[in-house]
């Protein structure tokens, strides 16, 4: 089943979030090779594509995984958290209907 990730940065995430994301883009991309990632994406915290300085307020992450603990785990041992990036994750179940 499809799990949508959401994290919540604290404020300032920015510096924390350069240096943990090379380790955090290689978990999605070993999501990606399995075929297991629909989506990954941050919120800029400026409506912007490149926010600059103002960094992100969060991330979306949407992955298939065979339970919801199985998911909450895989979230929870993100780079992003070990780093101080995410204030908090939620973890739900998506059902994706469109585009199909």
């Amino acid at each position: 089943m499809w799990y949508a990730i959401i994290g919540q940065d604290v404020p300032d995430s920015l510096d924390k979030r350069i240096a943990a994301r090379p380790a955090h883009v290689a978990r999605l991309q070993e999501l990606q090779s399995q075929g297991r990632l629909l989506l990954a994406g941050p919120f800029p915290a400026v409506d912007a594509p490149d926010p600059g300085a103002a960094g992100y307020t969060g991330s979306l992450i949407v992955a298939e995984f065979t339970s919801l603990p199985a998911a909450q785990d895989w979230a929870k041992a993100d780079p992003y958290v070990a780093a101080g990036v995410y204030a908090e994750i939620s973890v739900q179940p998506f059902r994706k209907t469109f585009p199909q």
